[in-house]
């Protein structure tokens, strides 16, 4: 238990302690944080308390404007920041219970704060692992024989994403406008996008890199993976469906990616592991790992329209119906020697599970614009409109506790006049 209130379903109690990076308007700098109940504690308020081994000589990570230096440390410093965090804000700990002007200095509460992305990142790459999605889409767009690609079973398939366009959670979405086949039988036009769509994802911030040309091992790849946010991976699919062949996403995707603030350690998702897919066939030797890391989170996806009172859920999925790991997806990333740098984002990819209410993107909820989606009070949507707000929001139940990430939002806004 800690000493500040934490109520039972607040998605940061004291087993969670996520990282973010925060600013108020009474102090502009931007600076590292850790959520617990409904406040923020400081932590370059309170850095000279994080006196372990490694911490007590770095104690200016926690100066900086972004988590990258305190990301680049590893897992043994992230370890002891964590014991440190616990104790520190135990109930039986005086610390900093009993000592009002630094309480006073070191805790703001969320309401009063601006969250920013907690890292700079270098860059960013989109995996494709849920199983039920990308075949969903090969059916969709292949036919069923022809579902997934002949590589799919074998690797984690990726691209290379934009990461200038990674946004934090509240920032508006504008509407793309590009290049779309509107009939087959006649040239391109330009214009706004009509198939906006929304894609349930969760992502993870790397933390030490690895050298050009060292791949990272699958038994040492855990030390490489600092923590999670949730993702909303925006896309305009009807400009994505013409661009997209034969080099893949580019300006259907570029235009927008959405993540929230919380970055959720592994260390705080360890109690929630779940045993890996058997994947079949047997994936090569450098992709091989007997160490669970597939992780029951529970992820939903609301919609709040300009005209509705309340959001209306859509999407209710799980992180745990993901075919490859993270683990699998870094290892892959670097087994041609390609160098990660601390801050990188590595994305999931669609979270579909295997019944409707499970799929992770409008384009399988309505299943390619075939059917409406219900939002309740006489409103439907098969892709977004103009002044619909996403939230997605995702947790981990334990007895009596949640270890949540917040929310990952965005409003669409109007395309540019053009």
């Amino acid at each position: 238990m800690s000493f500040i209130p934490v109520e039972e379903v607040s998605h940061f109690p004291i087993q969670n302690l996520p990282y973010g990076v925060f600013s108020t308007k009474e102090e502009p700098r931007r600076r590292i944080g850790v959520a617990i109940g409904s406040q923020i504690l400081d932590l370059s308020a309170v850095k000279h308390l994080l006196n372990g081994p490694i911490l007590s000589k770095h104690h200016h990570v926690f100066e900086q404007p972004t988590l990258n230096n305190f990301m680049a440390l590893g897992w043994e410093a992230w370890k002891e920041a964590r014991v440190c965090l616990q104790k520190l804000l135990s109930a039986n700990e005086p610390t900093l219970r009993d000592n009002a002007e630094l309480r006073k200095r070191a805790f703001i509460p969320q309401a009063s704060a601006v969250m920013h992305l907690p890292a700079e990142i270098g860059d960013y790459t989109d995996f494709y692992s849920s199983r039920q999605h990308a075949t969903n889409v090969g059916v969709m767009f292949r036919g069923k024989e022809n579902a997934l690609m002949p590589n799919w079973l074998h690797l984690p398939v990726g691209y290379h994403g934009r990461a200038s366009s990674v946004i934090v959670s509240g920032t508006p979405i504008r509407r793309p406008v590009g290049q779309m086949i509107l009939d087959e039988a006649k040239p391109p036009v330009f214009g706004a996008s009509r198939l906006l769509d929304i894609e349930l994802e969760m992502a993870f911030f790397v933390g030490p890199g690895n050298k050009l040309g060292e791949p990272i091992s699958i038994s040492e790849a855990h030390k490489h993976i600092f923590g999670m946010v949730l993702m909303n991976d925006w896309s305009a699919r009807d400009i994505q469906k013409w661009e997209y062949v034969p080099l893949g996403p580019f300006l259907g995707k570029s235009f927008g990616t959405t993540i929230s603030p919380w970055v959720v350690t592994m260390e705080a998702l360890m109690p929630f592991v779940l045993p890996n897919p058997i994947q079949d066939p047997k994936p090569l030797p450098y992709l091989c790992d007997d160490q669970p890391y597939t992780f029951d989170i529970n992820l939903f996806v609301a919609i709040k329209g300009a005209e509705m009172s309340k959001a209306a859920n859509i999407c209710h999925s799980n992180f745990k119906h993901m075919y490859w790991t993270m683990k699998q997806q870094l290892v892959h990333h670097t087994i041609n020697g390609c160098n990660l740098r601390p801050g990188d984002l590595l994305a999931s990819g669609t979270i579909s599970g295997p019944d409707p209410e499970n799929f992770g993107s409008m384009l399988e909820l309505s299943w390619k614009g075939t059917k409406a989606i219900n939002l309740g009070d006489g409103q439907t949507r098969k892709f977004l409109q103009d002044g619909d707000e996403v939230i997605i929001t995702g947790y981990c139940q334990g007895k009596g506790y949640r270890i949540g990430f917040g929310e990952c939002s965005g409003k669409v806004l109007p395309a540019r006049p053009i």
